[in-house]
C-alpha cells in the first residue's frame, strides 16, 4: 500500500512561486488520487512488490504505467523544493562542474531546459538526467513518462502539465517555468547526481 508523500515543508512555504492553494490542489487532490488508483491497480499480483522505478521500467503504456509514473514524478518534483529563503540556490561539486562543462554557464543550462519545458506540446514534464557516465541530458517526457524507462538517472523536473501552476499563472507556463528556480533547492538535486567524481 502507498500513502501519499508528506511534503518537508508548510502549505504556503513556496509562495508567492507555488500558491498554498495550488499545492492544495496539485498535492492533496491530483497525487492523491494517482495514489489511490495505483493501489487499486496493485491490490494483487506482480506489481504489489516492486517499487515505483521498477514498475515504471516494466510497466506496457496503460492505467498502471500512468498511475505509477505520476507518483514517481510528483515525488521527485515536490520533494526538490525548499522555501526561497531556505533553498540552496546554486550546484556545487561534481553537478556544478558538469553543468558547465557541458553549458557554458548554470544561466545557460536554465535558459535551454526554460525553452524545452515551453516547447513540449500538450501535458508532460521536462526534465534533467544523468547518463549512466554521468552526462547530463534534457528530456521532454509527454504524459507520465520518466527517464527512467529510458536508462537515465532523474535529477530535477518541472511539471508542465496546467493544474501545475494555471490557478497561479494562468496560461504563462513560461513564466511558471523561470519562478521555480527560485525555490529550487540544489543540494537535493545534487543528492540525486551518480557521479560524484
Amino acid at each position: 500500500m502507498h500513502t501519499l508523500i508528506k511534503l518537508p515543508y508548510a502549505p504556503d512555504a513556496l509562495e508567492p512561486v507555488i500558491s498554498a492553494q495550488t499545492l492544495s490542489f496539485h498535492h492533496g487532490k491530483h497525487l492523491q488520487t494517482y495514489v489511490d488508483n495505483y493501489n487499486k491497480l496493485t491490490a494483487d499480483g506482480e506489481y504489489a512488490r516492486m517499487t515505483l522505478e521498477e514498475v515504471v521500467k516494466a510497466a506496457s503504456a496503460g492505467p498502471l504505467f500512468n498511475n505509477t509514473g505520476q507518483i514517481l514524478n510528483h515525488e521527485m518534483y515536490f520533494s526538490q523544493f525548499r522555501a526561497a529563503s531556505e533553498a540552496s540556490h546554486t550546484p556545487s561539486g561534481a553537478l556544478a562542474t558538469q553543468i558547465d562543462e557541458q553549458w557554458g554557464s548554470l544561466d545557460a543550462f536554465k535558459t535551454e531546459f526554460e525553452a524545452k519545458g515551453t516547447s513540449l506540446f500538450g501535458s508532460g514534464w521536462v526534465w534533467l538526467s544523468a547518463t549512466p557516465d554521468g552526462q547530463l541530458t534534457i528530456t521532454q517526457e509527454a504524459n507520465a513518462s520518466n527517464p527512467i524507462a529510458k536508462g537515465l538517472t532523474p535529477l530535477l523536473t518541472f511539471d508542465v502539465w496546467e493544474h501545475a501552476y494555471y490557478l497561479d499563472y494562468q496560461n504563462r507556463r513560461a513564466a511558471h517555468l523561470t519562478a521555480l528556480w527560485q525555490i529550487v533547492d540544489w543540494q537535493v538535486i545534487e543528492e540525486r547526481y551518480p557521479c560524484k567524481r
